[in-house]
Formats: structure tokens, C-alpha cells, sequence
């Protein structure tokens, strides 16, 4: 019954409204933190160290500067090289990675908000499209499982530089 809960997330003038509901279909991960907002984007944008804090990926790389439409590929742990995709970029914001799957694809949007003298990080996953909801079966408990911890490698490393 999980797997059929429509899970959205809205933008309002800065301001994310979640859904309370999570699914292994659409899930998300935030923490407030102290580290800089140019910390935590310089992590996020470059590619090649995602290894250092994804727990998931063995590597990754980009084949042009990280921004809107940029392609590029991840290795995962399991020896498994999936191409990806920048479908939505906001400089130093936000921004959206696709993976396509067999009839479908797996997202991963990443953004910052303004918290008072803090920063609001958030790594959010879905997967869409006919066999969204089998991949989410599949990959999802795992990939919810990791996302904790992922985001609370970027912050140990945002702090670190910051």
C-alpha cells in the first residue's frame, strides 16, 4: 500500500512543503547545519569525489562542467555503471540528477534552503515512470537505508572546509 502513496514536494518562495508521508518510491533526507552553504555546494557539484560520501557508489564522473544537461556516470558498489543526466540546475541552490531505468528513472535532487544563521540541506530520491514502483521494490529500502548517512557525510565534510 506504501508504494501507491503519490508523494510530492512544492517550492514556495524558498520553502519546501513535504509530504510527511515516505515511500520507497519518493523519500527524502535533511539536516540543519552550521557548514556553509558554498561548502556544501562545492561537495555536491563535484563528481568525482561523490565516493567520498555516497556509501553507494564506487565512483562517478562527469564528461563536461557540472550544470543543466551535463551526463556523466556513476559505478556502484555492486560494479553496476549507470549514465545520468543534470535535468534541473539552480546555481548554488538545487539541483536534479536523472538516471534512466528500463521504462523508468531514478532521481535525485539535491537543494539547500536558508534556515536563520543555519543551512537546510535536503537529498530527496524517487523513482517515475511504468516500472518505477518495481525499481523502488527493489532499490529502495536500500537506498532509504544509506541516505542518513550520506547526507551526514556531506555535512562532516562542509563543516570541515567551512
Amino acid at each position: 500500500m506504501k508504494d501507491l502513496i503519490i508523494w510530492t514536494s512544492l517550492t514556495f518562495l524558498g520553502t519546501s512543503l513535504f509530504s510527511q508521508s515516505q515511500s520507497n518510491s519518493h523519500f527524502s533526507e535533511s539536516l540543519t547545519t552550521s557548514a556553509s552553504p558554498e561548502a556544501i555546494w562545492e561537495i555536491w557539484t563535484t563528481v568525482d569525489q561523490w565516493k567520498t560520501w555516497d556509501t553507494g557508489l564506487k565512483d562517478a564522473s562527469v564528461e563536461t562542467a557540472f550544470g543543466l544537461g551535463a551526463k556523466g556516470s556513476i559505478l556502484s558498489l555492486e560494479d553496476r555503471t549507470s549514465r545520468f543526466e543534470v535535468t534541473e540546475f539552480e546555481e548554488g541552490v538545487s539541483y536534479t540528477i536523472k538516471t534512466k531505468l528500463p521504462l523508468g528513472g531514478l532521481h535525485v535532487r539535491r537543494f539547500l534552503e536558508p534556515a536563520g544563521d543555519s543551512t537546510r540541506i535536503t537529498h530527496e530520491v524517487w523513482f517515475s515512470g511504468l516500472t518505477g514502483k518495481v525499481f523502488a521494490r527493489m532499490f529502495g529500502p536500500k537506498f532509504r537505508e544509506m541516505l542518513p548517512e550520506v547526507v551526514r557525510n556531506v555535512e562532516r565534510l562542509a563543516l570541515e572546509r567551512s
